[in-house]
């Protein structure tokens, strides 16, 4: 009767021990800079069910924004954007916090954007953007600013945000 009492209370241990280890990971803010013509870090990684913040900040003189996504979309063989957003293709809306002067609208294109852009026209605007991870976005994600036509990204202006398990 010991043996089996013994056997329970281990595998109740076991279990427990088991959930406790898929806790959901700490919170991460990155603050990322935007400049001419790059974005500093211009790497950032996360887990998924992780919570991130990203506070960007317009460093540059010119207007920059941002965008995550897959495969770069060429306009009048221009990169304009990418073909898989991130943000849509997992079902996420982003929560943005700006400063008066950003904007989640239009940016200087050659064609008209589809998916989750900020775009900070000015030196020392501001936003904040907060998702949690979800497993949809595992994997190697680019970010990119396509501002002037696609110069910016062309120039330099992108990176990778990475999501792990």
């Amino acid at each position: 009767m010991r043996i089996l009492r013994f056997i329970s209370v281990l595998s109740f241990l076991s279990v427990f021990l088991a959930a406790c280890s898929k806790q959901m990971p700490e919170p991460i803010t990155y603050i990322i800079e935007m400049s001419e013509f790059a974005f500093t870090p211009n790497t950032i990684e996360a887990k998924i069910g992780q919570r991130v913040t990203i506070e960007l900040i317009n460093k540059g003189t010119l207007e920059h924004e941002i965008m995550f996504g897959r495969d770069v979309m060429m306009v009048n063989n221009r990169p304009d954007n990418f073909k898989i957003d991130m943000f849509g293709m997992a079902l996420v809306e982003p929560q943005v916090m700006q400063d008066q002067k950003s904007d989640m609208g239009e940016s200087m294109h050659g064609a008209d954007h589809t998916g989750f852009m900020v775009v900070l026209p000015e030196t020392d605007s501001k936003a904040t953007i907060s998702f949690t991870v979800t497993e949809d976005m595992q994997g190697e994600w680019e970010i990119g600013c396509f501002s002037q036509n696609g110069v910016h990204f062309d120039a330099g202006m992108k990176g990778k945000f990475i999501v792990n398990p």
